[in-house]
C-alpha cells in the first residue's frame, strides 16, 4: 500500500536534503552547506525533479550570473564606488525578479553571483572560481538527490483544475519589498568585504533574510526573523551535540535525515505549528549555514564553540538590522500612503 501524498512529501524532502548534504561533504566540494540549501529550494514544492533541459538551463544561468560577478570583481577592486553601485543595482534587479516576477530561484542565483563571487574575488581570482565551482556542484548534487528521492517517493500528478496561481502583489508593494530586501543584503555584503574568508556565511544569512517577502510588517519581522534565527541556533547546537557522539559521515547523514523529517513535517503542516512555512524555511537555512562552517572549523582544528558563538552573534546582529530596515521601510511606506490620501482629499 502506497503512502499518502503528505507523507511522501515529508520523506522526499528530508531524504533529498540528507543525500545532498552527505554527497557534498563526501566529495569535499567548496562551501558544501550550499548543496542542502539548493536541495530545500528544489524539493520543497510538490513537483517532479528538473529534467535534462531545465538542468542545463540552470547550469548556464549559474555560469552567467556567477560569471557576471567574476567580471565585476576587477571593477570593484580598482573602482570601488562604481563597482558597489553596480552591485547595488544588480541586487535591486535580483530582488525584483524574486518578488515582483515570482522568479525566486533566478533571483537567488543572481544575488549569490553578485555577492558571494565578488566578495571572494576581492581575495583572489582562484577563490572566486572555487565559489562558482561550489555553486555548480551544489546545484548538480541537489538535482541528483532530488531525482533519487523522487524515485522512492513520487508525487501524484495534480489535476489541471487543482493548479492555482499565487496571488500577485501590486507593483507598488513589490517594489517596496524588493528595495527593502536590497537594503537588507547590501550592508551585510559591505561588512563581508572587510574579511571575505570569514564572513561569507553572513552574506548567505542576509540573502535568506532578504528572500522573506512574506514578512510585511515590523511585528512580523521581529517574531519570524529573530525567532527563527534563535531557533536555528538552538537546533544547530543540538545537531552538533548529537553528531559529536559519533562524528562520521554516516551519522551526519542520519542526523540530517532525522532533523529534515522534523522540519518537513512543520513545512507541510503535518504537525501543528503557530508559525508559517517561511519561518521554518529561514530556520532550516540558518541551521545549515551554522552547521556547515562548524564542520569545516572542526576539520581544520579551530575552536568550534568560539567560532560558532561569533558567527551566531553576527547572524543576530544582521537579523536585528534587517528588522530595523523593515521598520524604517514600513514607516516610510505608511507616511507616503498618508500623504497620498491627503492629496486625494
Amino acid at each position: 500500500m502506497s503512502l499518502p501524498p503528505p507523507a511522501r512529501r515529508v520523506f522526499r524532502l528530508s531524504l533529498t536534503i540528507a543525500l545532498s548534504l552527505a554527497a557534498a561533504y563526501a566529495l569535499a566540494i567548496p562551501l558544501p552547506y550550499i548543496a542542502p540549501i539548493f536541495a530545500l529550494m528544489l524539493a520543497l514544492p510538490p513537483k517532479p525533479p528538473l529534467g535534462l533541459k531545465p538542468t542545463i538551463a540552470v547550469s548556464i544561468l549559474i555560469c552567467i550570473t556567477a560569471g557576471s560577478g567574476l567580471l565585476l570583481t576587477p571593477v570593484l577592486i580598482h573602482y570601488p564606488v562604481t563597482g558597489l553601485m553596480i552591485v547595488f543595482l544588480g541586487l535591486i534587479v535580483a530582488n525584483l525578479l524574486t518578488v515582483n516576477m515570482a522568479k525566486g530561484a533566478i533571483g537567488a542565483l543572481l544575488t549569490m553571483g553578485l555577492t558571494l563571487v565578488t566578495a571572494a574575488g576581492t581575495m583572489s581570482y582562484q577563490i572566486a572560481q572555487l565559489v562558482i565551482v561550489a555553486l555548480l556542484l551544489s546545484i548538480s548534487i541537489a538535482i541528483a538527490s532530488h531525482h533519487i528521492a523522487f524515485f522512492f517517493f513520487p508525487e501524484d500528478p495534480a489535476p489541471a483544475a487543482a493548479k492555482k496561481k499565487a496571488a500577485r502583489k501590486t507593483d507598488d508593494q513589490s517594489n517596496w519589498i524588493a528595495l527593502r530586501a536590497t537594503f537588507v543584503v547590501f550592508p551585510a555584503y559591505l561588512i563581508a568585504l572587510t574579511n571575505p574568508s570569514q564572513l561569507l556565511p553572513i552574506i548567505m544569512k542576509s540573502v535568506s533574510l532578504g528572500q522573506q517577502d512574506s514578512v510585511s510588517s515590523a511585528r512580523e519581522a521581529s517574531r519570524e526573523l529573530l525567532g527563527s534565527t534563535f531557533l536555528a541556533g538552538v537546533f544547530a547546537a543540538l545537531f552538533w551535540l548529537l553528531l559529536s557522539i559519533n562524528p562520521n559521515l554516516w551519522m551526519f547523514f542520519l542526523w540530517m535525515l532525522a532533523f529534515g523529517f522534523f522540519f518537513a513535517c512543520k513545512l507541510y503542516g503535518i504537525t501543528k505549528s503557530r508559525f508559517r512555512a517561511p519561518f521554518w524555511i529561514n530556520t532550516v537555512i540558518t541551521m545549515f549555514i551554522l552547521i556547515g562552517p562548524a564542520v569545516q572549523d572542526s576539520a581544520s582544528g579551530k575552536d568550534v564553540k568560539t567560532a560558532f558563538l561569533v558567527r551566531f552573534s553576527l547572524f543576530i546582529a544582521v537579523t536585528l538590522y534587517a528588522i530595523t530596515a523593515i521598520s524604517a521601510f514600513e514607516y516610510l511606506k505608511n507616511r507616503r500612503a498618508h500623504a497620498q490620501n491627503r492629496e486625494e482629499r
